[in-house]
């Protein structure tokens, strides 16, 4: 269930950052005062190693230049918070391809279990199809993450294949199971609850 989360942005809009709403999540843009709640979820071992860029440890420093790094109306990072508003991860999409941007996510390691990352990552693909018209969606888990795998699974992505992935804090290269998820999957399939959008 835990991806890196991307800085790459498309065209960006002049209007203020996009907040998503969902029945239990509130996803919006990670900002400086974010910074310690951040590398406090981060810095773990276990989430680390499931993703591909973030470094063990998982510093202040390391949480700040990311957040830094964001476009200022960024609408493809979003911190994930929970009903009571405490920082539980992030969750994002990579726009390096335009053709198939890349779903990535992370949960602090005391919240995996809940369904939080299926319900942000839901929230993050609507937005993805809806506002900025993407066709297909891309996405991948470790293959010792099952639960990763079946958090994609859970949203209508399909397995591709396994490819070799670098992964920072291992420092090596190791399998992922890579995942796609069709526009028209995607609407065929999707039927979990709406999404609130404040833009």
């Amino acid at each position: 269930m835990l991806q890196e989360i991307p800085t790459t942005t498309p065209s960006l809009r002049e209007a203020r950052p996009c907040v998503l709403e969902t029945e239990r999540l509130t996803l919006r843009k990670p900002v400086l005062a974010d910074v310690q709640a951040i590398a406090s979820l981060a810095n773990d071992r276990r989430v680390v190693e499931m993703t591909r860029r973030m470094p063990f440890p998982y510093t202040r420093d390391d949480a700040a230049r990311f957040v830094t790094a964001l476009p200022k109306s960024s609408d493809s990072v979003f911190l994930i918070e929970a009903e009571d508003l405490e920082p539980i991860g992030l969750v994002g999409v990579d726009w390096s391809d335009r053709d198939a941007p890349e779903l990535g996510y992370w949960l602090g390691v005391q919240h995996w279990g809940n369904g939080y990352a299926t319900e942000a990552a839901r929230a993050v693909i609507d937005f993805t199809f809806e506002v900025h018209g993407a066709k297909q969606m891309i996405s991948g888990a470790r293959v010792i993450n099952p639960a990763s795998r079946n958090v994609l699974e859970k949203c209508g992505f399909q397995w591709t294949g396994v490819e070799l992935h670098r992964f920072e804090s291992i420092g090596s290269s190791t399998p992922v199971d890579c995942f796609r998820l069709t526009r028209g999957v995607w609407s065929s399939l999707k039927k979990w609850g709406t999404t609130k959008r404040r833009c």
